[in-house]
This record gives structure tokens, C-alpha cells and sequence, in this order.
């Protein structure tokens, strides 16, 4: 069982355990040893701009140190950009201070090896061992990092050269969310011969996702029906996922993403089955088996999806909040990368964003979380096992139950879709009261 080690990295309040500076230093080492047992090289850090990032990633740097491994600083790099550095360079493994779609507050530490991907529990789990070993190894923090601007350049380069055609003609709006793509996505649209606005790029250490970004649309949405643009993209804070808004205002999810990239690698006879969460919507699922392309479902967490597609040779996969991954080009999810394959989609067809997702029917979807005391197995629960029943009962093939415990908090999750939301959301609270009524708080 992982201690540290949550669906994507370490997270926390920067400043608190386990993001305070001694644990941090002692990633560094654990890392250090571990890489020890794998392999020799420099470790490259990057950070998204939150005003913790620079103080952590020399604490991180400083137990590296410690231990004869070096580090290079990427500085401002989105989380795909940092695992691009990593699996290309002369690097053992790869760190990003990130906390994703998170407040300033917080911050987190991902780990990635040297073949670009996230670690897997079980070397989590390894490395866990590691640090828990090193927390009593003394604080030596590195000097201050200077940052080497030849790794996130060599990222954009990389970059547009997977849409050779450019953009020209193409107008767009960018919502950087303050974070990782506040310079490098303005650089490669504009690159590529797109008119360029941006808003959500005046990162200050403390706005970053801040009523912008994927979390929050609609400054996107308003911005893109005052100007007229072509298309809208919202990154989150590290940017690797991904939401767009459409000339009309529509909202484009993950879901709608996969659907609308998958399509065109069917037609070559590059894709049978597209890999998401138990969080995409049923609408997706459908609109696929029109088409013949089989929906296989993970768990929640990008790294569960790109597991899942490795077993199974697919080349798309991703999730409904804009995480997509597209193996052809990137071991990860990757908000600049996914935004290219989504423009490209519209120069290839000459349709715009309502025309290429105008197959995809969103079906009601409700979330509800409810705070426990104690995670006890469902089928002992006869109230909720009942409610559940009743719930799939009525809404059958048209809709989808699914009942979960977080993996880093004290709730239950409850999301039921259908094809009525007043039923969806009749059931939904169902569900949660039978869950409150037997082990909530």
C-alpha cells in the first residue's frame, strides 16, 4: 500500500508534509539511490509557476546532490514537455513540481523514469521505501537553479514538427490557466502561422488555474464569442490535458477529443478501441460503436489509461477532463499536443469544432461525494447495494452506475448517468443518503 504516492505523484499543501523541505530533500535522495539500482545520469527538474516550485525543486536537487546525481533545470516546462526532456536526454529520470489543476497552495512532485513514463505503483511503492529510509539524511539544499532554456525550445521544436501543414488562418484564444503553457503555448501556435490571443498568461506565483484555465471556461468562452475565433484552448496548470471551446461556445471535453481524433485513425485501419476512465461519459461509448470501435474502461488516473493502452497496442486513450494520450507521438497526456491533433482535425476536414463532435450525445451525468469514516466493502452495504440495483433496474443499457472510494481522501463517490436528469439526479442522491446512512461521517 503507498503512503506518498497518490494517482499522480506526491501532493500536498507546499510547506506541510509531505511537501515541506527535509521530505522533499529526502526525495532527492531516495531518488538518487534508487537510480542507483536502474541506472547513471543527471536528473532533469522542471516547475510549473507556482512561488513554491523554485524552493522544492532545489530541496529535490539538493538531496540529488547529495548522493553524486546531478540535476538540470528545465525551469517553466509543462509536465509532457518535462517527460519529452527526459526521455530524450542524457537523463536517469525526470521530476516535475507540479500540482496539476490545483490552487498555489498546494504543490506535488511526479516522478519520471528515463523511458518518459510515470513510475508504476509498484516502483512507487520501491521508491517510497527509499525515502521513508533517507527522511533522517540531513537538509543541504542545492544552490539556486538556473534554468537550461535548450530543453523546452527542443520540446517545441519537436512539437510543430507533427503538424507540418502549420496553421495558417487560424485564429485562436488560449487560456494558459497562469501556468506551464503561459510562454510555450503562445510560441508554438503563433510558430506554426496562427493568430494568437492569450489570456490566463500573467503568471504571478499565486494565480495560476485562478478562475482560468480547464477548470474554469467560461473567461474562454466569452473571450472566444466576443472576438469570433476560430477555436478556444484551456490548459491546466502543468498543461497536460486539455478543454476547447468552439466558434458557437460549445465546450469540448476529453470525451468529444477521443471521439473526434479517433474517427480518422479508424478510417486508416490504425485503431479498433479507444482506452478511457469509468469516468467517461456514455456518450462516448456509443458514438464509437456506431463506428465499430470498441470503448475499454480503467480506472481514474492517466497512468492507469496509458497502462492500459501499452497491454493493448491501442494508440488513443485518455480521459473526460482533457488528459488524452496519443502513443504515436508522446508517452503521456499532453495539452499542446492534444490541441494540435484537434487543429489538425479541422484543417485535414474542413469542419469545425460543432461539426466534428456533432455525433456525440452527452448523457446527465451526477457526482456526488460523501464524506466517510470507514471504507467497508459495497456488497456489505445492503441499503446502497439496493439503491444500486434500483438505479441500473430502471435506466438499463441507457445508463451507468459507478460507486468508488478516492484514493486520497475519506470519501465515497457516487456518479450515475442516464438519459433524464432529474432521474440521474434523483438516484444519485439515493445512492449517497444510503451511503451516509451506513458509514458516513
Amino acid at each position: 500500500m503507498r503512503q506518498l504516492f497518490g494517482t499522480d505523484g506526491i501532493r500536498g499543501v507546499a510547506g506541510e508534509y509531505p511537501l515541506d523541505p527535509p521530505t522533499a530533500f529526502a526525495v532527492g535522495v531516495a531518488l538518487a539511490r534508487w537510480i542507483g539500482t536502474h541506472a547513471a545520469g543527471e536528473v532533469v527538474i522542471g516547475i510549473d509557476t507556482r512561488e513554491s516550485g523554485p524552493w522544492l525543486a532545489e530541496h529535490v536537487a539538493g538531496g540529488l546532490e547529495r548522493e553524486g546525481v546531478g540535476a538540470r533545470f528545465a525551469g517553466l516546462i509543462t509536465t509532457p514537455g518535462l517527460a519529452h526532456a527526459a526521455k530524450i536526454g542524457p537523463f536517469a529520470a525526470g521530476v516535475m513540481i507540479s500540482a496539476s489543476h490545483n490552487p498555489y497552495q498546494d504543490n506535488g512532485i511526479k516522478i519520471i523514469d528515463h523511458s518518459g513514463f510515470k513510475l508504476p505503483d509498484e516502483q512507487e511503492h520501491v521508491l517510497e521505501q527509499y525515502i521513508f529510509a533517507s527522511s533522517g539524511a540531513g537538509l543541504r539544499p542545492a544552490k539556486p537553479l538556473v534554468a537550461d532554456p535548450g530543453l523546452d525550445r527542443e520540446y517545441v521544436e519537436f512539437l510543430a514538427a507533427t503538424l507540418p501543414g502549420g496553421l495558417a488562418g487560424v485564429h485562436m484564444i488560449v487560456d494558459a490557466a497562469n501556468g506551464s503553457a503561459t510562454y510555450l503555448g503562445p510560441e508554438l501556435f503563433t510558430r506554426l502561422g496562427a493568430r494568437v490571443e492569450c489570456i490566463g498568461c500573467s503568471p504571478d506565483g499565486r494565480n495560476i488555474n485562478l478562475h482560468c484555465g480547464s477548470q474554469h471556461l467560461a473567461p474562454l468562452r466569452a473571450k472566444v464569442l466576443e472576438t469570433g475565433a476560430d477555436v478556444g484552448v484551456a490548459f491546466d496548470g502543468d498543461a497536460d490535458r486539455a478543454l476547447f471551446v468552439s466558434h458557437s461556445g460549445k465546450i469540448v471535453d476529453g470525451d468529444a477529443v477521443m471521439l473526434l481524433t479517433a474517427l480518422p485513425l479508424h478510417a486508416r485501419g490504425r485503431l479498433t478501441e479507444v482506452v478511457a476512465t469509468v469516468m467517461s461519459n456514455l456518450g462516448l461509448e456509443r458514438a464509437l460503436k456506431n463506428h465499430g470501435i470498441g470503448l475499454v474502461r480503467t480506472a481514474v488516473g492517466d497512468k492507469y489509461v496509458l497502462e492500459e493502452m501499452l497491454r493493448r497496442d491501442a494508440p488513443l486513450g485518455g480521459e473526460q477532463s482533457g488528459h488524452v494520450i496519443f502513443r504515436e507521438y508522446s508517452t503521456t497526456g499532453d495539452g499542446l499536443l492534444t490541441a494540435l491533433r484537434v487543429l489538425d482535425a479541422m484543417r485535414c476536414t474542413g469542419q469545425d469544432l460543432d461539426q466534428l463532435t456533432q455525433e456525440m450525445k452527452t448523457y446527465p451525468q451526477r457526482l456526488v461525494n460523501v464524506r466517510v469514516r470507514e471504507r467497508r466493502p459495497l456488497q456489505e452495504m445492503d441499503l446502497v447495494n439496493r439503491e444500486i440495483r434500483r438505479t441500473e433496474s430502471e435506466f438499463g443499457d441507457a445508463g451507468r452506475v459507478l460507486v468508488r472510494f478516492s484514493g486520497t481522501e475519506p470519501l465515497a463517490r457516487v456518479m450515475v448517468e442516464g438519459p433524464e436528469l432529474d432521474r440521474v439526479e434523483f438516484h444519485a442522491d439515493a445512492i449517497a443518503a444510503a451511503i451516509r446512512g451506513e458509514i458516513g461521517e
